[in-house]
């Protein structure tokens, strides 16, 4: 049996019950919580160059812990010389214990990594209480082998929660140690 992550035992014990206690919720349902996060890396240049499609999902696996899957494009685009079904990405899936290990890595490590680094926005919510956040880099993150990168890569980050609201996620963020600007 896998240890319980630091993250998900801190969101039980002290963000929960403040939730609770803060947004008046009657029932331990109706507490916001971090559903799943998904991890996007968008390859332009996967059109002229399939090997950096390679790098990427290896850098992708690495960092999350779990393999990605390719994306395709949907349909043609002439402009961009995109065809149908052509790969343009890679993404991962995080649930479960995967997800509070990598929300606690991000918030801890990745994001203190980042150069001239003074908090993420707090206006990047939908507007149901999920958050997008980009990183220009994949070298913030530990796992990462300088000497194993080809190129330097961005990637789209997205914590999907069960908030009804913005404030309640940008709320429950915060409480999991997000790094807001003030």
């Amino acid at each position: 049996m896998a240890t319980t992550p630091r993250m998900l035992e801190y969101y039980r014990n002290e963000v929960a019950p403040a939730l609770r206690k803060e947004f008046g919720y009657s029932n331990d349902m109706q507490i916001p919580a971090v559903a799943k996060i998904v991890i996007n890396i968008g390859m332009g240049e996967a059109i002229q160059n399939p090997k950096a499609m390679d790098n990427a999902v290896r850098d992708l696996a690495d960092i999350t812990g779990q393999r990605p899957v390719v994306t395709k494009a949907k349909r043609s685009v002439a402009t961009f010389k995109v065809r149908e079904g052509m790969a343009i990405g890679c993404m991962v899936t995080l649930r479960g214990h995967r997800m509070y290990d990598f929300l606690d890595k991000l918030v801890n490590v990745a994001l203190a990594r980042l150069r001239d680094f003074q908090g993420v926005s707090a206006d990047a919510f939908d507007g149901r209480g999920n958050y997008t956040l980009g990183i220009r880099e994949q070298l913030v993150f530990p796992e990462v082998n300088y000497d194993r990168i080809d190129k330097v890569r961005g990637m789209e980050i997205t914590i999907v929660t069960s908030a009804r609201t913005d404030e309640e996620g940008r709320r429950l963020l915060a409480l999991l140690g997000m790094p807001f600007k003030k």
